[in-house]
């Protein structure tokens, strides 16, 4: 008896968990309806999926400055830019066990929901001369890769709300 009985609180704590990180992240995101998440913690605006393809550094600098805007309707946000790697850090979902989401490029992802990746390796702006920081939402780490390795990399644009 008192072992069903610790089995049940164990559960009831877990889903309590699940159930509050579940409404933190809504409470967090909100989709605006037009391509863009607002995230109310870090205070950005995030483009609602990545560049769709593989993608270098440079290159994903130069998409995100010259060509999200164009995504979306009526063109009426600019100064995106790459994120940081605390930014991408703060999307990874990987104290849920059972988030984890199939990627077209077929990686599992960990990342919070109102986001869709099409790969798991995101460039940050954290970049040195020849090489720069990837986050896997795979795994939830932080490597650096030479800048002109594409195969996998994904962008994910951000913008300062301030």
């Amino acid at each position: 008896m008192k072992a069903l009985s610790h089995t049940i609180l164990t559960g009831l704590i877990a889903l309590f968990t699940v159930f509050c990180l579940t409404a933190f992240a809504s409470d967090r995101f909100q989709d605006n309806g037009d391509g863009t998440i607002t995230d109310s913690q870090l205070k950005v605006m995030w483009m609602k999926h990545d560049n769709q393809g593989d993608i270098s550094w440079l290159d994903g600098l130069r998409w995100v400055r010259y060509n999200v805007a164009y995504q979306l309707p009526e063109n009426k946000y600019s100064n995106w830019r790459l994120p940081t790697i605390e930014e991408l850090k703060s999307l990874y979902m990987g104290e849920a066990k059972n988030s984890a989401v199939e990627t077209d490029c077929g990686m599992k992802v960990r990342i919070v929901p109102a986001i869709t990746l099409s790969c798991g390796w995101i460039w940050a702006s954290d970049s040195k001369k020849t090489s720069a920081v990837v986050f896997t939402f795979k795994e939830g780490y932080q490597f650096s890769d030479l800048k002109m390795n594409k195969t996998a990399h994904r962008v994910l644009a951000v913008r300062d709300l301030e």
